[in-house]
């Protein structure tokens, strides 16, 4: 299509923007215009989708025929066979004459189903036999009736999953998706937001006789990093609250957060990062960033491991132990550690100390790392009655090695 055309299509329907999806919309209706063939049209709540159908209706053969636009989510369960197929005189209590129905007046016309997906799954078959044959029945009647109705719907709902879940007929799906228009969500049209803002400021303006608002550089930016979950019709409401209730014409972003609610599931307001203030948007950064704790985590342990690990090697030494083990992940911060007790036989020479278990395995004590070795000090002193040499030979260590661990765990009392 070309721009002479598009220009005509945005001015006859007061359409302001001019991302390329909106352009790829209305180029797809004018070209599915001139055929009979069905459209649905797929888009968010409040983008605009009822615009398509009338311009699919009044670029179409049918143009000088009737129009309606039906919203089939208003219409109660109950009655709406009777107000799309018509009903019979007595049908139903309160059905005191006969009515034709959507599908009977607007013969040779265009139908706009608004919200197709909250049709009950009785009326989506009625609704696929007067796609596929024109034919359909009233409410209470037996005569099978013909319309020739050129059908356009439109849903915010995922069709796909709905199907998928049983919610809608997998044939009517299909039926209707014949032409495939999608109207893109107002948070992906750029700069047509500050355009849409203008042309609502300045409606507002003429019909209230108000100056007009108009927004700072910063507002601007807020406005096109908001993410619009009402679309144009929220920006068209929240333009209008504005415009009344704003003493200052010149919209600034402090006064425009408290027009623009903070839903932090749905509308939270895009963060703008001051200069110089770091940003993890990016999935990348926050990548990095982890990947940074991590690393000093990873320091940390390696530091406290080796603490632990120079602490039982000073503990295997008072044990006469010989060689290192690898640290095991698990290794707790504090030990068991059995007592042992002395068998010192009266008159008996230096070596020859027997050893036995004091308690049994469940009677383990356990001590901090950091005091295992001034303990097993002063255990051995107080089993050997302060007999340092005795001390030293069930240690495994010598005088002098038993002399400096004294030392070093003021144990000498100042002797």
């Amino acid at each position: 299509m070309n721009q002479t055309e598009l220009q005509r299509v945005k001015q006859r329907y007061n359409i302001v923007g001019n991302c390329d999806a909106l352009n790829r919309a209305l180029d797809v209706a004018l070209q599915v215009a001139p055929t009979d063939l069905s459209v649905l049209i797929i888009g968010e709540s409040g983008v605009g989708k009822e615009i398509i159908p009338r311009v699919i209706h009044d670029n179409s053969p049918r143009k000088k025929e009737k129009y309606f636009a039906i919203n089939c989510g208003s219409i109660p369960e109950g009655t709406i066979d009777s107000e799309l197929f018509g009903h019979e005189k007595g049908s139903f209590t309160g059905a005191i004459g006969e009515s034709e129905g959507y599908f009977g007046t607007a013969n040779k016309g265009t139908i706009f189903l608004d919200e197709v997906g909250e049709l009950p799954m009785a009326t989506q078959a009625k609704l696929l036999r007067v796609l596929e044959t024109g034919e359909y029945i009233r409410v209470g009647g037996q005569e099978v009736r013909k319309t020739d109705v050129r059908i356009v719907a439109a849903t915010n709902v995922n069709m796909q999953k709905a199907v998928s879940e049983g919610k809608f007929r997998e044939d009517l799906y299909y039926r209707l998706n014949t032409i495939p228009v999608q109207m893109p969500p107002l948070r992906d049209r750029g700069e047509d937001i500050l355009l849409l803002f203008r042309l609502f400021a300045m409606q507002m303006a003429e019909k209230y006789r108000l100056p007009k608002i108009t927004l700072a550089d910063d507002a601007k930016q807020i406005m096109l990093h908001y993410k619009w979950p009402g679309n144009v019709r929220q920006l068209k409401n929240i333009t209008e609250q504005m415009s009344v209730l704003s003493e200052q014409r010149e919209i600034t972003a402090e006064m425009l957060t408290h027009f623009i609610p903070r839903d932090p599931d749905s509308t939270e307001l895009a963060v703008i990062q001051s200069p110089g203030a770091h940003s993890y948007e990016s999935e990348r950064d926050l990548l990095y960033k982890i990947l940074y704790e991590l690393r000093g985590n990873v320091s940390d342990l390696r530091r406290d491991l080796n603490t632990v690990r120079k602490q039982l090697e000073e503990t295997r030494a008072l044990n006469g132990a010989s060689g290192f083990e690898p640290i095991p992940t698990d290794v707790p911060t504090t030990l068991p550690v059995a007592r042992k007790t002395a068998i010192v036989p009266e008159g008996a020479p230096d070596g020859q100390i027997e050893f036995a278990e004091a308690e049994e395995v469940s009677e383990l004590e356990t001590l901090n790392l950091s005091d295992i070795g001034r303990q097993m000090v002063e255990l051995a002193l107080e089993r050997n009655h302060g007999n340092r040499k005795r001390a030293a030979l069930e240690l495994g260590i010598s005088d002098r090695t038993l002399y400096r661990r004294i030392k070093q765990y003021g144990l000498d009392n100042g002797k």
